[in-house]
This record gives structure tokens, C-alpha cells and sequence, in this order.
């Protein structure tokens, strides 16, 4: 599944295609997704993108007629980018056609992905995005920030940091890597944690997002960058899906934690 340096990798390519550019129309090849297509995509000719961003794991696209165009790519949903006379492929299901000869596809297996719309005056309060916690690579997310909320919890650390209403985007992958980064086991209760394990986990979680998207994020399955390409921060993996500990030589372990499997070093990441 895409995570949020995979997402933010295909933001960037996105942009120098997007931003301020025009959406000739929309052509979709189904009826729905995860969620029906609006039927306002039938009638959107010629409509001038005004600003390109990402939250969360939501691509946002704010036109110029006050509407705004919410993309989760799911479980297996790629967008990519191809030339507007290719003929849909297997598993294309929705088309942005582009004035400068282009097409943005979003193509996904298992259409765990969806493609929705709402005003962009109010685009906060959209019950997709309305309980988001802060992103983690700005400054709102810091020490103080999180401590305030693990000193009145009681539920492991792994669980806290992957809970999208405290703060967005960290997925499985970033989650073992930022904690076993920390030495901090994935099962230790958030309100054991002093303030320095805080504060170390916080630099952990924006250090191994912010290498991960330089590396174009990591692919194991279906992910791929808009041109198609393997993301390679896979092979900085340092416990993630690993045999050996890379500090200590010592066998990484697994458990399962909210359904997600957790890697951990048993030796580096005391509980």
C-alpha cells in the first residue's frame, strides 16, 4: 500500500503537469471504485487546476471552478503518466485528460482506491480529511506536541504513531523503521516513554520520511513513481521485512499489532 513517501513522490512528479494546468475532461472506464465517481466529471470540459498538494495520503487537485478533486490511491492504485491516444489498459479506470497531449491514469487491481470531489471552500471539513492529525514533516508535529498526548494513553507506541488522528501518513514500513531507529521496542505503553524517547522518535519519524521520499519511496508490490519506475528506499530497509539485525546480528522478530505485521529487533528494541 502506498504510504505517505510514495504518495508525496508521485505528488512531485505530478506537478510539473498539474500545476496550472488544464484538465481537457475526465473519461472513466466504470461506474465506481471504492466509492461512485461524481456524475459531475460528465460535464467538466477545459477546467484550469489551480493548485496541486497532497494531505495525508490524499492527492488534492483545487480547480478553478470551487471544486476540489480528492485521489486515494488504495491498496494498489498507481497514477501514471501516458500520452492521451494510448488506449485504456487493463485495470485503467479513470482518464485526466490533459491540454499538452497528456493523460493522468489512475490504474488499480483491487479498486480499494477512489476518486471524489468537494468544494474547495471548505475542503478541511470533508469527512475524508476532517479528523486529521498534523503532518509529520512540519513543525506542528514536534516533542511537545506528542507528549502531550502519550502521557494520557495507554496503548503501544506502534499503535499511537499509525493512528491518523494524532498524526498523518506513517505507515507499517515507516513506523518499524523510525521506532527500531529509536531503540524503542513497538509494543512499549506510549505513557512509559520519557520525554528524551520522544523527542528522539519524533527526529526518527521525519528523518526515515523525509530519506525515504528523496529515494522515491519504497516498492515491494504494486508501487510504482508516475514514470513508471521502482522507488529504492527498500534496500535502506534496516529491519522492515529483514532476517538479520543490522546492528547487532541478531535474529529481527515479528508480531502482529492491528492487524499489521511489526519487525523488531529483540536485543536493540527493549520493551
Amino acid at each position: 500500500m502506498p504510504e505517505l513517501p510514495e504518495v508525496e513522490t508521485i505528488l512531485r512528479g505530478l506537478e510539473p503537469y498539474l500545476n496550472n494546468g488544464v484538465i481537457k475532461e475526465i473519461t472513466t472506464h466504470r461506474a465506481d471504485m471504492r466509492i461512485p465517481f461524481p456524475p459531475e466529471f460528465k460535464g467538466w470540459k477545459n477546467i484550469r487546476i489551480e493548485k496541486i498538494r497532497r494531505r495525508a495520503k490524499y492527492i488534492i487537485l483545487e480547480l478553478a471552478n470551487g471544486y476540489a478533486i480528492l485521489i486515494h490511491l488504495g491498496m494498489s492504485g498507481k497514477l501514471l503518466l501516458r500520452n492521451s491516444c494510448n488506449a485504456p489498459a487493463k485495470h485503467d479506470h479513470i482518464d485526466f485528460i490533459l491540454e499538452n497531449n497528456k493523460r493522468i491514469t489512475l490504474n488499480d487491481p483491487r479498486r480499494f482506491g477512489l476518486v471524489t470531489i468537494c468544494n474547495s471552500s471548505n475542503i478541511n471539513d470533508h469527512k475524508l480529511l476532517s479528523h486529521l492529525g498534523p503532518e509529520p514533516l512540519t513543525d506542528s508535529f514536534n516533542t511537545k506536541y506528542l507528549f502531550n498526548i502519550i502521557y494520557k494513553r495507554k496503548k503501544p507506541i506502534k499503535t499511537l504513531i499509525m493512528d491518523n488522528s494524532v498524526v498523518v501518513g506513517v505507515g507499517n514500513i515507516y513506523a518499524c523503521e523510525s521506532l527500531f531507529r529509536s531503540r524503542i521496542h513497538p509494543q512499549t505503553q506510549v505513557n512509559k516513554l520519557s520525554k528524551e524517547k520522544v523527542d528522539l522518535l519524533v527526529k526518527n519519524l521525519k528523518d526515515v520520511l523525509s530519506e525515504a521520499i528523496q529515494a522515491g519511496g519504497s516498492t515491494l508490490k504494486d508501487y510504482a513513481k508516475l514514470d513508471g519506475k521502482s522507488g529504492y528506499f527498500q534496500h535502506n530497509f534496516a529491519v522492515y521485512n529483514q532476517k538479520k539485525c543490522k546492528t547487532c546480528s541478531n535474529n529481527i522478530e515479528k508480531l502482529t499489532q492491528s492487524g499489521r505485521t511489526t519487525f523488531f529487533c529483540p536485543s536493540c528494541q527493549i520493551i
